[in-house]
């Protein structure tokens, strides 16, 4: 097809294309699965022929109407979603997932609501969600490419992409799959569509425009039947050349169906982005597979000048948490953090030197076991060694050791929310030789510790945390704690686990959160829970409004950084 015909559609797929991939490229905080798929869809598109039918470019006479469209422009994107769904059920193959671990509660939500009626939540979390999931994952693109089984999946489809927009904040992901199901119907659906809602017509003048039309057509067969044997009895014959450009679409089919075969499973190369999960956070398709949970993030900087340690906020010079979970963010997140720490002339009455070490320690969860450490909090992240093909060194292993105590914890679980609607606890687990330190507020009561497995030493007091006033008189609760032991732990005071035993040691808090309490008793809903009840479709509307309103003015801040230098909006506290 003649380039200039294409001009309208490639200049609307090029105007989206570009500016699409330099943001998504931008900021990789956002990289996803969703986000990925959009930009790959729409380069399809770009080398597709989808303006031949109901486009500008016909209206305008740039295109000729009916124009052919190549079987490939099809296939490849049926590849693409078929990919999709058929990998998110290879992932789903994870042990955790079968074993109903990384998506549990979620049978809360109100979409489950009918298969409450005759299932347990258990067994609706467990059968519905993770059971289900992974066999409709797994089939359904099959299941879209045999004509005799379409229906069915169209059908159990959309509703699978309508109960995850209502369950999940993922944008218009399940609205960009349900427009992209017709593409395995076949080319002709939107005419056989248009013919249901067609004038009708009298039979007579039916059946005569079908004698009409089978009339003409066996003339034209007849006429091309007779001039092939005519090209054949003169010793002539058509011959299809390949010329280049087929050439060059087939090498990049190829290419293309090769690339999103390897990339899910490319985690070997790229072992540098490999967490306690294998594969890249954009391109995995591992979409729901695994649950994170994180409790704490501390930031710790050391003046080695002063011998000083400050804590700073996490969040400061950020717009997302997701830098705590994968190294290659943790590492330029510290750089980042240094430059603005030294760019800035004083901070409260602290001044830092040059010489200056950072360290994070972040306890998160991963599918429902303890929460424990992600990284070595005493490596200096400024000298830390990170490449993108060798595996990081100061990653903590997850410990899968404790992985069997999920039913437990949950039993435990169970059991500490009978003793009140305001009680709760949380499961730790730690590495030998290193130390939790941790402040509880005067939100809680009653707070105790309990080791569940191996040995630890708590300390508690005013300078626990403190290296120089210890041992100046100051009175430090000292008390040694194993395996079925439990011990009270003060609140409004600093306090430190350190695990003593040979092997990791796990325990867990168990607590009131006095403040709640009063708060119901007053009538004084927190404003969170307020929210979390309210999900209307105003209140995202209106959150939706939000983001673009954020987005607008984060953009121009950075703008004005660029062209004015305009400071950039920032949050800090040092302590």
């Amino acid at each position: 097809m003649d380039v200039h015909c294409l001009s309208h559609h490639v200049d609307c797929c090029l105007a989206f294309i570009i500016p699409y991939w330099y943001i998504f490229l931008l900021d990789k905080t956002s990289w996803n699965n969703h986000s990925y798929l959009y930009g790959v869809i729409s380069i399809l598109l770009l080398g597709s022929q989808a303006n031949c039918y109901w486009s500008l470019d016909i209206l305008l006479g740039r295109v000729k109407e009916n124009t052919p469209v190549p079987l490939w422009n099809y296939f490849i994107l049926r590849f693409q979603i078929f990919l999709l769904y058929f990998y998110a059920g290879l992932k789903k193959m994870d042990k955790d997932w079968l074993e109903g671990y990384s998506m549990r509660y979620l049978s809360n939500h109100w979409v489950f609501g009918p298969f409450k009626l005759f299932l347990t939540t258990e067994q609706v979390d467990f059968w519905i969600i993770h059971l289900n999931g992974f066999a409709l994952d797994l089939s359904v693109g099959f299941l879209l490419i045999y004509k005799k089984t379409r229906p069915m999946a169209l059908f159990v489809l959309g509703l699978f992409h309508i109960m995850n927009s209502r369950l999940f904040n993922i944008g218009m992901f399940p609205y960009v799959c349900i427009a992209t199901m017709p593409i395995f119907c076949n080319a002709d659906w939107p005419h056989k569509i248009l013919k249901l809602f067609s004038l009708p017509k009298s039979a007579t003048d039916d059946a005569k425009q079908d004698v009409r039309n089978t009339s003409a057509q066996l003339s034209v067969k007849e006429n091309k039947i007779g001039q092939s044997i005519k090209k054949l009895q003169d010793g002539r014959r058509d011959t299809f050349t390949i010329g280049w450009k087929h050439k060059l679409i087939t090498c990049l089919l190829i290419s293309h169906t090769g690339l999103q075969i390897f990339l899910p499973y490319s985690h070997f190369i790229t072992k540098g982005y490999n967490n306690w999960t294998n594969g890249l956070y954009g391109y995995s398709w591992d979409m729901m597979v695994h649950t994170w949970d994180t409790v704490l993030a501390v930031v710790k900087v050391v003046d080695h000048e002063t011998g000083q340690e400050h804590f700073l906020d996490p969040e400061a010079w950020v717009q997302t948490d997701r830098w705590e979970k994968h190294a290659d963010m943790v590492v330029q997140y510290a750089q980042c953090l240094k430059r603005n720490l030294m760019k800035a002339e004083s901070m409260d009455s602290n001044r830092l030197s040059g010489n200056i070490s950072i360290h994070v320690d972040v306890w998160c969860s991963l599918n429902g076991r303890f929460q424990q450490r992600m990284f070595d909090p005493r490596v200096d992240l400024l000298t830390a060694d990170w490449s993108p093909v060798k595996a990081v060194t100061w990653l903590m292993p997850l410990l899968t050791e404790f992985s069997s105590w999920r039913t437990q914890i949950m039993d435990i679980q169970r059991e500490v929310y009978s003793w009140s609607e305001y009680s709760d606890a949380i499961f730790v687990a730690d590495f030998p030789g290193l130390t939790l330190e941790n402040y509880i507020g005067e939100d809680l009561t009653n707070i105790t510790l309990t080791v569940l497995e191996g040995e630890v030493i708590v300390e508690a007091g005013d300078n626990v945390t403190d290296k120089h006033k210890q041992g100046r008189g100051n009175k430090i609760l000292r008390q040694k704690i194993s395996k079925g032991e439990s011990m009270g732990v003060p609140a409004r005071l600093f306090h430190r686990v350190h695990t003593v035993s040979a092997t990791p040691s796990c325990y867990m808090y168990s607590y009131v959160n006095h403040t709640r309490q009063l708060q119901e008793e007053q009538g004084d809903t927190p404003v969170a829970d307020v929210e979390h009840k309210s999900r209307g479709l105003w209140r995202e509307f209106t959150f939706r409004l939000e983001n673009m309103a954020r987005a607008v003015g984060l953009v121009s801040n950075a703008i004005l950084n660029i062209l004015y230098s305009v400071p950039m909006v920032k949050r800090v506290r040092l302590v």
